[in-house]
C-alpha cells in the first residue's frame, strides 16, 4: 500500500466511512457480513468468524469506534462495555471485518481472548505465525512480547483484547506508546478509561429485524404481536434473540409456541442454551444466556451476590435505593454502596437516578435467590420495607405525594402479587388497602377497585370471615363503589361491614356511627328514603351519646339528613338541620 493510500484510509471521516459500507454492504438496517471480500493475500489477522450473516443496527457505534481509533500521535485505546450477551464481541468482530475490507490496518489485526488465553503467549504466537518473527529464545516471555512490539510489521495495527476480566493484569503486555498500535477492548467491567462505548440492548425495531433474519420475515409478519412480546420477554438482548431465533428455526415451531415454552422454563429452557453441536449450528456463540451471566456471577463477592438476589425480588422497574437500604437489614450504608458498585462494575445493575436490573438478569438472580439459605428472610425484609412505605401513603393525596410515592408503587404491587406469604398477618392487607387508597384518591377507581377486592379476598382466605381486616376491606370496598355512584353494589359490603362490626365490637361503638352514616347515604342516593332516615337518626343519637354534638361527623350526618328531607319536600324539617350543620 502506498503512503498516499495509507493516509487516505487512516483519514476516512465519519460520513465516508459509513457511506461506503452502506453503498456496498447494507440492505435496510442490516450489514451484509457475508458480502465482505477476503483480505489481501498475506494480510496478517486472526479475526474470528462472525456469528451472523447479517448484523443488525449498531452503525452509530461502528462510526464512533472508528473515530476513537483514528486518534493519531498516541497509542489509542477504545473500549466497549456492557452486560453479558449484549453483543460486545460481535461488534468488535464486525468492526474488524470492515477494517479488513478497507485494509485499514496494514500492520495486521491481532485478536486476543483475554478470559481464556495467556495473552503474552498468544502475542508471541501471532508474531511468529502471522508476521514470521522469531524472538530470541534466551528472552523471558515478557521480554519476548516487548521484542515483538518493537519488531512488528510496519503499518497501523489493531490489537483486540476481547472479554477483559482484569485490565491491570494485561496492562504490562500492551503495545508501546506508538501511533502504529490501536487497541480495542471489550469487557463486562467498568474500566477507568476515557470515553467508554456502553452498549445498550437493541431497540424493538432492531430486535424484530434480527428475529426476522433468523426465523424468516414471513413468520414474524404473520405473528407480529407475538414476535413483539417474544422480543420483550427476551429483554431485546442480542444473544438471547440469536439462540431463541435459531431454536425456533431448527424446531420449525411457531413464535407463540416458543413463547409458551419460555414461560414454562425461562432461562432453563433449551432454547436459551448452547446446543451440544454448537460448532455446526451456532458458529461464534460459545455459551448460553445463563452461562454468560454465570461468568459475571462468579466474579462477585458473596455479599454482592446476596445483594443481586435481593434486587431480583423487586419489580422490573426503577428501584429507589432507599427501599433497598430498608430491605437490607443490618447492613451499613457504605457497605451496601460498595456492593452496589460491584454489581455496577460488571453491568449487572443499571445505574442512574434510580437502579434497574435487566429482566433476564433478574430471572437469573431469582433462580439464585431461591437457593439462598436466607431466601425467606430476604423476602420478609423486603415486605416489611414495602409495608413501611405503604403506611406512609396519606388519606388525602397531594400532587407532591403522588410524585413521591409513584416510584414505589410497582414494588408494592410486586410484594402484594408475589410475596403474600412473606407478609405477616398484622401487615397482610396494608399493601392492598393502601394501593387502593393511592389510586382511589387520584380518581383511578377501576384500579382502586381491583385492589379493594383483592384485599377482601386475601384477608378472608388467610384470616377467616370474621377478622378485623375483613371488616376494613368490606368498608373500603363499599366506599369505592359509592364514589363511583354504584350504590346498589355498595350496599351489600356496607351491610356486611355493619353486621361484622357489631359482632366484633358491639353496637355502641363510634365506628358504628360512621358505617351507619355511610349505609344511610347509600340508601339516600338510591331514593330509599324510608330505609335511610332511621339510620341517620340512629347514627346521630349514638354519636351524641358517645361524644356529644361538637364534632365534624355530626355536621356530616345533619347535612345528609337535611338532604334527605329536602328530597322528600320536607323543607321545614330540612332548614333547621342545615342551619345547625
Amino acid at each position: 500500500m502506498s503512503a498516499e493510500d495509507k493516509s487516505r484510509d487512516i483519514s476516512i471521516n465519519k460520513g465516508n466511512y459509513i457511506e461506503e459500507i452502506k453503498g456496498n454492504y447494507i440492505e435496510g438496517d442490516f450489514i451484509q457480513i457475508n458480502n465482505f471480500p477476503q483480505p489481501k493475500l498475506g494480510f496478517p489477522h486472526n479475526v474470528p468468524r462472525s456469528n451472523t450473516e447479517k448484523f443488525v443496527g449498531r452503525q452509530n457505534e461502528l462510526i464512533l469506534l472508528h473515530e476513537q481509533l483514528q486518534n493519531e500521535g498516541n497509542a489509542t485505546i477504545a473500549h466497549i462495555e456492557g452486560m453479558g450477551g449484549i453483543g460486545k464481541t460481535e461488534l468488535a468482530i464486525v468492526y474488524s471485518l470492515i477494517s479488513l475490507k478497507h485494509n485499514n490496518y496494514s500492520g495486521g489485526i491481532c485478536w486476543l481472548r483475554c478470559r481464556e488465553e495467556n495473552i503474552s503467549l498468544k502475542i508471541v504466537e501471532f508474531a511468529q505465525t502471522k508476521l514470521n518473527l522469531e524472538p530470541p529464545e534466551k528472552l523471558e516471555l515478557p521480554a519476548k512480547v516487548d521484542w515483538c512490539w518493537t519488531n512488528w510489521q510496519d503499518g497501523d495495527t489493531l490489537i483486540v483484547l476481547d472479554d477483559v476480566t482484569d485490565y491491570e493484569s494485561i496492562r504490562p503486555y500492551l503495545p508501546p506508546q506508538s501511533s502504529q498500535f490501536k487497541i480495542l477492548i471489550t469487557t463486562r467491567l467498568k474500566l477507568e478509561l476515557a470515553n467508554p462505548l456502553y452498549l445498550e440492548v437493541l431497540s424493538e425495531k432492531e430486535a424484530l429485524e434480527l428475529l426476522a433474519e433468523l426465523v424468516r420475515a414471513e413468520k414474524v409478519n404473520q405473528e407480529l404481536a407475538t414476535a413483539q412480546e417474544l422480543c420483550q420477554r427476551l429483554g431485546y438482548l442480542p444473544l438471547a434473540l440469536q439462540l431463541v431465533g435459531r431454536y425456533v428455526r431448527k424446531r420449525r415451531i411457531s413464535l407463540s409456541e416458543e413463547l409458551r415454552r419460555l414461560e414454562g422454563k425461562g432461562l432453563a429452557h433449551p432454547s436459551t442454551e448452547l446446543p451440544k453441536n454448537k460448532s455446526h449450528w451456532v458458529p461464534g456463540i460459545e455459551r448460553g444466556v445463563a452461562a454468560a451471566f454465570e461468568l459475571s456471577w462468579s466474579e462477585l463477592t458473596e455479599p454482592a451476590q446476596e445483594l443481586g438476589c435481593l434486587l431480583s425480588l423487586f419489580a422490573l422497574a426503577p428501584i429507589p435505593w432507599s427501599l433497598v437500604e430498608s430491605s437490607s437489614r443490618g447492613k451499613d450504608k457504605e457497605e451496601l454502596e460498595d456492593l452496589r458498585i460491584e454489581l455496577e462494575n460488571l453491568h449487572l445493575l443499571q445505574a442512574g437516578e434510580s437502579y434497574q436490573v435487566h429482566q433476564l438478569i433478574q430471572e437469573f438472580f431469582r433462580d439464585k435467590q431461591e437457593r439462598l439459605v436466607n431466601a425467606e428472610e430476604q423476602k420478609a425484609n423486603l415486605c416489611n420495607a414495602i409495608v413501611e412505605i405503604a403506611i406512609m401513603i396519606p388519606e388525602a393525596l397531594t400532587l407532591e405525594n403522588v410524585n413521591y410515592f409513584t416510584p414505589f408503587i410497582p414494588h408494592l404491587v410486586e410484594a402484594a402479587t408475589f410475596y403474600q406469604n412473606s407478609l405477616s398477618d398484622e401487615c397482610l392487607i396494608i399493601p392492598f388497602a393502601n394501593l387502593g387508597r393511592f389510586y382511589e384518591e387520584q380518581g383511578a377507581y377501576e384500579q382502586a377497585l381491583a385492589w379493594r377486592e383483592q384485599s377482601l379476598s386475601v384477608a378472608k382466605e388467610r384470616l377467616g370471615d370474621t377478622h378485623l381486616y375483613v371488616l376494613v376491606s368490606l368498608n373500603n370496598l363499599a366506599s369505592i363503589y359509592s364514589k363511583q355512584g354504584r350504590y346498589a353494589e355498595a350496599e351489600p359490603p356496607c351491610l356486611q361491614a355493619l353486621e361484622l362490626y357489631k359482632k366484633l365490637f358491639g353496637e355502641s361503638d363510634l365506628y358504628v356511627v360512621t358505617i351507619l352514616n355511610n349505609l344511610a347515604f347509600i340508601y339516600l342516593k338510591q331514593g330509599k328514603y324510608k330505609k335511610a332516615e332511621p339510620l341517620f337518626l340512629e347514627s346521630l343519637a349514638l354519636h351524641k351519646k358517645l361524644l356529644g354534638e361538637s364534632y365534624p361527623l355530626v355536621a356530616s350526618i345533619l347535612d345528609n339528613l337535611a338532604l334527605l328531607y329536602n328530597n322528600q319536600g320536607r323543607y321545614a324539617e330540612a332548614e333547621p338541620l342545615c342551619l345547625k350543620a
